[in-house]
């Protein structure tokens, strides 16, 4: 069997990346497959692909079978490919262009896609981890984001807390490591109210790299994420540990919030308040991987 031609378009934004990423690994698992990354053309070049002529860019590349784009900017190539080099066009989040123009379509739910013939409605977006079998027993994450468009930020609470977690777990033999990201503000480290506990261990983010989330999350066993890092959460559910979901001042319900609040009614995560009540932090019910699924419906519909 030779193997499946795939083209990665990419816009270069790392969270885009990790979701393309995360269903080509998935798809590497389940079938020979050989990446290329195209080039992404600019808006004009492209309408011009689409409309009549070859891209000059592609020249030389091995013609795909499957051509896959997540992010605004890669939406125009991945028509112009398919019209100018064939395969199957497959977006990733709700395209800006009509959903019909593309072969198919992976939206997460909390954009309020109904599914179709050519859309997958998934939970969240796709992401590179995978289901873990090597969890420690006692070891814990706290990841930490920022204020975005739909949160605010209080750093007052959300040290306490942090200082609640890990005050409860302090005979429990749970050692924690906090992590920020890169819209924590700066100051959150210099503000401590007091010495962070002895089972805490603080990394920053500039001291993290690619593989330090992932490996961080398939050792843990519990994990806290703020309401504003809705990828982590879902990345900590994709890993299996139990999840809890941190407060955040929240400007005004949105599809972020929904989508946590659709997780929180099924029993995947647990928000504070609810655990400061019965103290219990509850492993996930099920086995949440989405970019594995996704792949399995791609290798089926197409290429079996």
């Amino acid at each position: 069997m030779r193997p499946l031609i795939v083209w990665r378009f990419s816009d270069g934004k790392a969270g885009h990346d990790n979701q393309s990423l995360g269903l080509v690994e998935a798809l590497a698992r389940l079938i020979p497959i050989e990446v290329v990354q195209p080039q992404v053309l600019l808006p004009l070049a492209a309408l011009g692909g689409i409309l009549s002529s070859r891209p000059s860019a592609w020249k030389g590349l091995p013609s795909p079978d499957l051509l896959l784009g997540a992010g605004h900017a890669t939406h125009l190539s991945l028509l112009a490919a398919r019209r100018s080099r064939g395969g199957k066009a497959v977006v990733l989040m709700r395209p800006t262009l009509p959903a019909y123009l593309f072969d198919l379509c992976l939206i997460p739910e909390h954009d309020g896609i109904a599914p179709r013939k050519n859309v997958v409605v998934t939970r969240g977006a796709l992401n590179r981890i995978r289901p873990s079998d090597v969890q420690e027993r006692g070891k814990g994450l706290l990841l930490v984001g920022g204020p975005s468009a739909h949160f605010g930020w209080d750093a007052k609470a959300l040290h306490e807390h942090v200082a609640a977690i890990v005050d409860a777990d302090a005979d429990a033999d749970v050692d924690w490591t906090l992590a920020t990201s890169r819209r924590t503000p700066p100051d959150f480290l210099e503000d401590w109210p007091v010495a962070p506990h002895a089972r805490l261990t603080v990394v920053p983010v500039e001291d993290t790299g690619p593989d330090w989330l992932p490996s961080q999350l398939a050792r843990a066993e519990r994990a806290w994420v703020t309401a504003d890092s809705v990828s982590m959460v879902y990345e900590a559910l994709t890993a299996g540990a139990a999840v809890g979901v941190l407060p955040m001042p929240q400007h005004r319900a949105s599809r972020i919030s929904r989508g946590i609040d659709d997780l929180v009614a099924e029993g995947w995560v647990l928000p504070f308040a609810d655990w400061r009540r019965d103290g219990h932090l509850r492993r996930p019910p099920g086995t949440f991987n989405e970019a594995e699924r996704c792949a399995h419906g791609i290798v089926e519909r197409w290429f079996q």
